[in-house]
């Protein structure tokens, strides 16, 4: 099977831009490659011409969400990145809870790219902690990724015990379960935890989000790396607009909004303030 030729990859890569705004240059190529390689071979495909022709075929509609989900990085935030959850559980819950209490109003919090979960289930347990001991309060979690593939293994809450390691030792007992038999070295979120967390198939530049409320905290974390400004500038609005006045956004740590156009406040590296009009 040869490189995919120059007609082609324009044809990939303008479609995956359309529909994810996901920008591939020219130095993509061999990525889109060694991805799409395999994509092929079980379609029982010879080139990367044939392909094409499928995607444009009538019966090619539904290879889109595969062919996204092919070239989507899936990049896992893992239970990492400390110092945000610490923020959630030093200073937003804090401010929040009052004025929630008084309305008699959940705490939300959306983890918009995912991936294989552990963002969310990281929140929950945060969540989970601050709320053990407190009686009428609520809280939810929703959680979103482009890829089908990565949102069923989220759904599983199943990880490797290396993949455990920032987790502190006593939240591992409390809420995750031991494998046995075949499943020794790896861990499952807690049934009662990951009923906590609510998961959708979602593009985050489609035109309309299934969510009703606005959020307390959105995370958006090391995704505005694989996109250019322009396409930055209209997710951070979207993002923006789903955010609760005196909501947080949280990016990834080597991100940052100073050359994106926004109405946010920045209150400490990666973290951002919806301000209250």
């Amino acid at each position: 099977m040869n490189e995919v030729a120059k007609a082609e990859y324009e044809f990939i890569r303008r479609l995956v831009y359309h529909h994810s705004r996901l920008g591939l240059g020219n130095d993509k190529k061999t990525l889109v490659t060694t991805r799409l390689a395999k994509r092929l071979r079980s379609l029982n495909l010879r080139e990367y011409d044939d392909y094409c022709r499928l995607r444009k075929s009538a019966g090619g509609a539904e290879e889109l969400a595969r062919l996204l989900d092919v070239i989507s990085t899936n990049h896992t935030n893992s239970f990492r990145e400390f110092k945000h959850f610490k923020f959630l559980q030093q200073i937003v819950l804090p401010q929040w809870m009052p004025r929630l209490e008084r309305a008699r109003a959940p705490f939300r919090v959306w983890s918009a790219a995912s991936s294989s979960g552990e963002e969310p289930y990281m929140v929950a347990m945060v969540l989970a902690e601050f709320f053990r001991n407190q009686t009428g309060s609520t809280w939810g979690i929703d959680a979103s990724d482009i890829s089908p593939r990565v949102l069923a293994q989220a759904r599983q809450g199943i990880y490797a015990q290396a993949r455990l390691t920032e987790v502190p030792v006593e939240w591992r007992c409390r809420y995750f379960q031991k494998g046995i038999n075949d499943w020794v070295g790896h861990y499952r979120v807690k049934e009662e935890l990951r009923q906590r967390v609510r998961f959708h198939h979602l593009n985050l530049f489609q035109s309309e989000y299934p969510f009703t409320n606005q959020f307390h905290v959105i995370l958006c974390r090391d995704v505005l790396i694989y996109f250019d400004r322009e396409t930055q500038e209209t997710l951070i609005s979207k993002l923006t607009a789903q955010l609760a006045p005196g909501g947080y956004l949280m990016v990834g740590q080597t991100e940052s909004l100073s050359v994106v156009g926004h109405s946010l406040r920045a209150i400490e590296p990666a973290v951002y303030l919806k301000p209250v009009k």
